[in-house]
């Protein structure tokens, strides 16, 4: 019995990590901790990663939740917790108060592009604009893409703001999210 058990368990363990890993395919990306699974739409993923927290927290506020989880597609350029601390002090309590919804609607929404483009049709946008391409934003307003270097795509905001892609191609189920480093501002 001393020597059924241990194999018990070891099958059990075996059999546990097979399925784990077998729901993970090539497309399954990890943010913030947590796998982005291609099946699951763009609120569904990102509510499991650490890096964020905030965004979710604007995206319930902002009362964007329906939306994001509608059919799409869209893609979405996500700013890390990180990115939102490099706010000036306070913008982010101000934009989460009820009164501040609209313009903090217009924020989240000019992160949001609709159509799916993951990195090889931004990379063809900015060869096809000569090193530029213009893409509208689901608020109206125009978001700019730019390579800096074979591999890295930036994008400039309406004021001049720039932000890294950090990682690229993060499929969803209505669409792709691509993860930046800066907070673009309409």
């Amino acid at each position: 019995m001393k020597k059924i058990l241990p194999s018990l368990l070891f099958s059990a363990l075996v059999i546990s990590g097979a399925t784990h890993a077998a729901t993970m395919d090539n497309s399954t990306v990890m943010v913030g901790g947590a796998a982005m699974y291609p099946s699951k739409n763009i609120v569904q993923n990102a509510l499991n990663s650490k890096d964020h927290t905030t965004l979710v927290a604007a995206v319930k506020a902002a009362g964007l939740v329906a939306t994001l989880e509608g059919k799409g597609p869209f893609t979405v350029f996500a700013p890390t917790n990180t990115a939102f601390e490099k706010l000036p002090p306070g913008t982010v309590d101000s934009l989460l108060k009820p009164e501040n919804k609209q313009k903090l609607t217009a924020v989240l929404i000019y992160h949001v592009v609709a159509g799916k483009y993951d990195m090889k049709a931004l990379q063809q946008k900015i060869k096809a604009g000569g090193g530029k391409a213009e893409l509208k934003t689901v608020n109206g307003e125009a978001l700019w893409v730019m390579a800096n270097g074979p591999h890295n795509i930036q994008l400039k905001d309406a004021r001049g703001n720039i932000a890294n892609i950090s990682t690229y191609d993060v499929n969803q189920s209505n669409g792709v999210i691509d993860v930046i480093d800066t907070v673009l501002m309409p």
